[in-house]
C-alpha cells in the first residue's frame, strides 16, 4: 500500500510528542517555568473579558472590561441593561455593537443554566472538560480558543489548552502541525501531542512559554531564527540559516 501524501510528508504522531516535548523544555529553560498565571477572575468574568479581547489590543480591551465592571457592578445588571449602554460601556473594544447584545444574549443563556441562581458558570468545574468545552463553544463567539481560556485562565485552573497566533506560528514552523493547519484544529491536534496527566500548571507553561517565543523570537515578519534556542530541529529555521550560524538576524519588535 502506498503511503498517503500526509504520512509521507508529516512526521508521526510519536515523533510530534517527543518535539513538542523537547520544545517544551527548551522554551521553559529560555523562558523560565513554572509561569505565573496572571488572571484570576472567575469563569463567567473570563468569559467576558476573552470575548471583549476578540480582534482587539490588550489595553483596549482591558479598558472595556474595566469600563464594563464600573457600569454595571453584576454580570445580572449587563444582562438586563439597555443594550445601548453596554455597547456605550464596552466602546473602548473593537465592534461594541457586535459584541454588546452577544454578551447580553451569553448571559441569558446562562442564566437559563443556573436555573435563577448565581449567574456564573461553576458548574463547569464538575464536567468532564470535553463536555465543558462543547457547553461553552455551543454560545454564540465562543470557539476553541476561548473556551480554554476560560477553564485554563480563570479560578476553575482547568488543563485546557488554548492556541493563539503566537503559539500556533511557532507550532507549525517547527512542525508540530501541518503548515495548512488552521487554529480552531491547531487546538485539538496541538493538545493530543501532550501528556493526557499533565496538571493546568503544566499545560498552561506550555502555552505561555510558545506564546513568549512567538512573541520575543519567532516573529510573523522577520523572524530571529539565529538565536532561536529551537533551531536545531526547526525545520523553518534551518532553512532561512545558513550552516553554522547562530546569530545576527533582523529582529523586530512583538507583536
Amino acid at each position: 500500500m502506498k503511503n498517503s501524501p500526509t504520512s509521507a510528508t508529516e512526521p508521526a504522531l510519536a515523533e510530534r510528542q517527543e518535539l513538542a516535548l523537547w520544545a517544551h523544555a527548551k522554551l521553559c529553560t529560555e523562558y523560565g517555568c513554572p509561569v505565573a498565571f496572571f488572571a484570576t477572575k472567575d469563569p463567567l468574568s473570563e468569559l467576558i473579558s476573552s470575548l471583549l479581547s476578540h480582534r482587539t489590543r490588550n489595553q483596549d480591551s482591558h479598558r472595556a472590561y474595566q469600563q464594563l465592571r464600573a457600569r454595571f457592578p453584576t454580570w445580572d445588571e449587563v444582562r438586563d441593561a439597555p443594550t445601548a449602554e453596554v455597547e456605550a460601556a464596552i466602546s473602548p473594544c473593537t465592534w461594541p455593537e457586535q459584541k454588546a447584545p452577544r454578551l447580553q444574549q451569553i448571559l441569558r443563556e446562562v442564566g437559563q443554566r443556573c436555573e435563577g441562581g448565581p449567574c456564573d458558570l461553576a458548574f463547569l468545574a464538575d464536567l468532564p472538560i470535553p463536555e465543558a468545552r462543547a457547553w461553552l463553544e455551543q454560545l454564540p463567539g465562543v470557539g476553541p480558543k476561548t473556551s480554554a481560556a476560560v477553564l485554563l485562565f480563570s479560578t476553575l485552573r482547568r488543563p485546557a489548552m488554548p492556541v493563539d497566533s503566537h503559539h500556533h506560528r511557532v507550532a507549525q514552523r517547527l512542525g508540530l502541525i501541518g503548515p495548512k493547519v488552521g487554529e480552531a484544529v491547531a487546538h485539538k491536534q496541538l493538545a493530543n501531542l501532550l501528556p493526557p496527566d499533565w496538571e493546568a500548571q503544566q499545560v498552561y507553561d506550555h502555552h505561555e512559554v510558545f506564546m513568549f517565543h512567538g512573541q520575543k523570537c519567532c516573529y510573523f515578519h522577520t523572524p530571529a531564527c539565529g538565536r532561536c534556542t529551537l533551531l536545531e530541529r526547526c525545520p523553518f529555521g534551518q532553512a532561512r540559516v545558513p550552516a553554522g550560524r547562530h546569530e545576527g538576524d533582523v529582529e523586530q519588535p512583538a507583536t
